[in-house]
């Protein structure tokens, strides 16, 4: 039964895997005849037309730089104010946990009507710069909740050790607290750059300018109101993924084994 559920499972998975990724070598006429097929005359029109015509590479630069600045930025506010909850005495660490913890709570539309009107005013609106901001006050209560768990669970006996040696907040923080982490940070960075990434809602309220779209926004305009090019669809979509892969291959490395194993000896 385990087995056959599991199947099943991967079934959900791959099939479509399959069809969007075998979709962006058909033509439309090809999709439609066989969508579960694999392709019987494989083309690359659908590639150059997403990367040339549709100017995917500028909106995928787009992407590039606020996921490239969203997520470094937000996992050092975030580690910084995790390596505060773990040091902090009991209640002001509770009360500053508590402070983001608040930022879980809140639903993201509740807020947008408050939110865009302050970044108008501000002049953020329609700008990188302002995508960048909002991704990182949205997702740092998320990398607080993660790292701050994390940090936690590090034996006292590691900030100690280096408190003996001299060692201040700032250095015990570079020298030893980051480094221990690194599995947390890699976990909790993956996390952020699909977040990032895929992220539609605030892209859609911000940007209004062509040239500042995000790969999520690009991908709407191949849904027309009464025809969508599924074929196009599922090539932005191929596109759109791979630096997402690229990521996920480049830092799944750090799950492996946990580096504070043997830390400590007893």
């Amino acid at each position: 039964m385990r087995r056959l559920l599991l199947g099943v499972y991967a079934l959900l998975i791959v099939v479509p895997l399959l069809v969007i990724v075998g979709g962006s070598f058909k033509t439309t006429t090809d999709l439609f005849a066989a969508p579960f097929g694999l392709p019987t005359r494989p083309t690359l029109d659908n590639y150059a037309t997403v990367l040339t015509k549709e100017d995917l590479l500028g909106v995928l630069g787009n992407s590039l730089l606020v996921v490239g600045v969203s997520v470094p930025v937000t996992l050092l506010l975030g580690s910084l104010v995790a390596y505060a909850v773990a040091r902090l005495p009991r209640w002001p660490s509770r009360i500053l946990y508590g402070i983001f913890a608040v930022g879980l709570a809140v639903p993201a539309q509740a807020v947008m009507i408050p939110q865009y009107v302050q970044f108008d005013r501000l002049g953020l609106r329609n700008s990188l710069t302002g995508l960048m901001l909002i991704n990182i006050v949205v997702t740092l209560p998320v990398a607080v909740f993660i790292l701050a768990g994390f940090m936690k669970t590090l034996p006292a006996e590691l900030y100690e050790a280096a408190e003996i040696d001299g060692a201040g907040l700032w250095a015990v923080y570079r020298r030893i607290t980051v480094p221990v982490s690194y599995p947390s940070l890699a976990a909790t960075g993956i996390f952020l750059v699909v977040m990032h990434w895929n992220d539609l809602l605030y892209p859609l309220l911000f940007i209004d300018d062509p040239s500042k779209r995000t790969l999520p926004l690009a991908l709407l305009d191949f849904q027309g109101e009464y025809l969508t090019d599924y074929p196009l669809l599922f090539t932005g979509v191929v596109v759109a993924s791979l630096p997402m892969v690229l990521a996920y291959a480049f830092l799944q490395r750090h799950f492996v084994a946990g580096i504070t194993a043997g830390a400590v000896k007893g």
